[in-house]
């Protein structure tokens, strides 16, 4: 687990040695102490913070003696490197769990904490702008079927809120892209349509529905996103099935129209949000934002060791543009990838800014 691995993590050159008259069990309480001095959410964060460390001094090549004690001048450089990349307080809980790792290991902090405060105050004013937004919190797929269990598939509008959630994610879709923004703005041209959907078969001849957005903000010419049916409540092929069974939508409506008292409506992005919204709330959950839906998506296929390059062709991204993405969300994905470290591991790679 990352929180322990400040304690499990010995660094090459420990100066914590016996002095005489201690034992080895003498050291053990040492440590155990210490186990105390951080609450556990802070021990996760730290261990990946100390994650970042290790791969930055790989990158650089940093021996294993030289990364503890660590030199002023390795903790300045690590510090200019993330700058810019992440955000302020994130490089600067980085930099605590490298000096918490100091302490527990009993090596010596050689860093001026005015030198690094002046680097920690230029990583603030360095960070992405996109940083400095609330935090959006990902979907995942417990929490989609939580919602569904409050949603009544009898009748249209949460038919077509199930249908319309279950295809944005399993897709990586943008929720914009399977919505319209006011009731009067639909346009076949630009909106997907039901005559837009047809069944593939991918190269290991397994079937899939694709959707071909007739325009996108990347893709003014349009492109087309896809899912495969999955296990469970949240299964988006049964949903959609549902959903055309009920509502009817015909070939050049909206695709996840429906119908009130006899008139046909095309499911807008904030009917579908504010629908949403009671679902949370009668499941007793703190609401997610919409584009929550597409971050979870990107790590539901991350936990499922689904290659990064796979995932970046799934949610229609550029490569600069993923690796970006990654970095912004980083510091949400990376707590629920912490209980496959081999998987942290790769991300950390993955998002590293490159050596300079």
């Amino acid at each position: 687990p990352a929180k322990e691995r400040l304690f499990g993590w010995t660094p090459a050159s420990s100066s914590r040695v016996p002095l005489a008259g201690l034992i080895p069990a003498d050291m053990d309480r040492i440590r155990d102490v210490l186990t105390f001095a951080w609450a556990d959410g802070t021990l996760e964060t730290y261990g990946s913070g100390l994650l970042v460390y290790h791969v930055f001094c790989d990158n650089k090549r940093v021996t294993e003696r030289d990364r503890c004690p660590a030199p002023a001048l390795l903790i300045s450089a690590f510090v200019s490197t993330l700058s810019g990349s992440y955000a302020g307080s994130t490089v600067t809980g980085y930099v605590s769990a490298v000096r918490a790792w100091h302490i527990i290991h009993g090596a010596s902090w050689t860093m001026k904490k005015d030198e690094l405060d002046a680097l920690l105050r230029a990583a603030e004013r360095l960070q992405p702008p996109s940083s400095k937004t609330k935090k959006r919190l990902p979907y995942t797929v417990e929490i989609i079927e939580d919602l569904l269990s409050h949603l009544d598939l009898s009748t249209a509008l949460d038919c077509a809120v199930a249908a319309c959630l279950t295809t944005t994610f399993y897709s990586a879709a943008r929720l914009g892209e399977f919505t319209v923004r006011t009731l009067t703005s639909f346009n076949p041209t630009i909106h997907v349509k039901p005559s837009d959907v047809r069944k593939e078969r991918d190269r290991n001849n397994l079937e899939q529905t694709a959707f071909f957005l007739p325009s996108t903000k990347s893709a003014p010419q349009g492109e087309s996103v896809f899912w495969s049916r999955q296990i469970g409540p949240s299964n988006p092929e049964a949903l959609f099935t549902a959903h055309l069974a009920l509502n009817k939508p015909r070939h050049g409506d909206a695709l996840f129209s429906y119908c009130v008292k006899n008139k046909r409506r095309p499911l807008t992005k904030q009917a579908f949000l504010t629908r949403i919204q009671k679902a949370f709330t009668a499941a007793k959950r703190e609401p997610l934002q919409g584009h929550g839906i597409r971050i979870g998506a990107t790590l539901e296929y991350l936990l499922r060791n689904t290659p990064f390059d796979v995932v970046k062709v799934i949610g229609r991204w550029a490569s600069d543009a993923f690796i970006l993405y990654l970095r912004k969300h980083g510091a949400i994905l990376a707590v629920y990838m912490q209980a496959q470290p081999e998987l942290h591991e790769r991300f950390i790679h993955y998002t590293m800014p490159p050596v300079r």
